[in-house]
């Protein structure tokens, strides 16, 4: 299975090589499914949406289609996840996409498709890869989901925590100091980056990409 867990997308050059390797074509080549679920329950400025779909624009991909798999039905959309060679899952909400991925049928469809296909996320759509949506952690450090008094189970597909947007401006919460504090009690790895940071993996083989900053937890 090839993974490629983002915290802002395809922000830099070490990114998008880190992608194009794991696809095994040239960009020209490679056929994306962009996927906005996670996007859906947000209000405000798209700005940051916008930015994602112009990111990946520059990379002169084949073809970009766009799959919302709580807006139309698998026959709609299991046919642009085939033809694809990188399925893309925007950032949002991590409890929407994931209740999407199990109710749409996704769920049972991905490890097979992942034999062949590249799995990207973008923040949430990297998160929901997790053993489950660490709803502790949201709640406290994105100050998000606290309606949610259950944790959600996640794909399972890594064994560690993702935690995107380290440092970012809008996540005031998402400082060193204060994530240590939080996951002082958790015994599994956990990797927090910033927007220009990756982690490339490859049959359970992690890589971190990064023109940023970074820090794991229980390494």
């Amino acid at each position: 299975m090839k993974l490629l867990l983002t915290s802002g997308g395809i922000t830099n050059k070490s990114i998008a090589d880190a992608l194009f390797d794991l696809v095994g074509k040239k960009p020209e080549d490679v056929s994306l499914v962009f996927v906005p679920t996670a996007s859906n329950v947000e209000v405000g400025d798209k700005e940051w949406f916008i930015n994602d779909l112009l990111n990946l624009k520059k990379q002169n991909f084949k073809s970009i289609d766009i799959a919302d798999i709580s807006a139309v039905d698998e026959k709609i959309w299991k046919p642009k996840f085939e033809v694809a060679d990188v399925l893309f899952f925007e950032g949002g909400n991590t409890y929407h996409l994931m209740a999407w991925i199990n109710k749409s049928g996704l769920v049972r469809l991905l490890p097979e498709m992942l034999k062949t296909k590249v799995y990207v996320g973008v923040s949430a759509g990297s998160m929901v890869t997790n053993p489950d949506l660490a709803l502790k952690i949201s709640q406290i450090v994105y100050e998000e989901d606290l309606d949610k008094t259950e944790d959600m189970k996640g794909l399972g597909f890594v064994d560690f925590y993702f935690l995107p947007h380290l440092n970012s401006e809008y996540f005031k919460k998402l400082r060193e100091d204060n994530i240590r504090e939080v996951t002082k009690e958790m015994k599994e790895k956990i990797y927090a980056m910033d927007d220009n940071s990756a982690l490339k993996i490859t049959d359970g083989n992690v890589e971190i990409i990064s023109e940023g900053k970074w820090f794991v937890i229980n390494g």
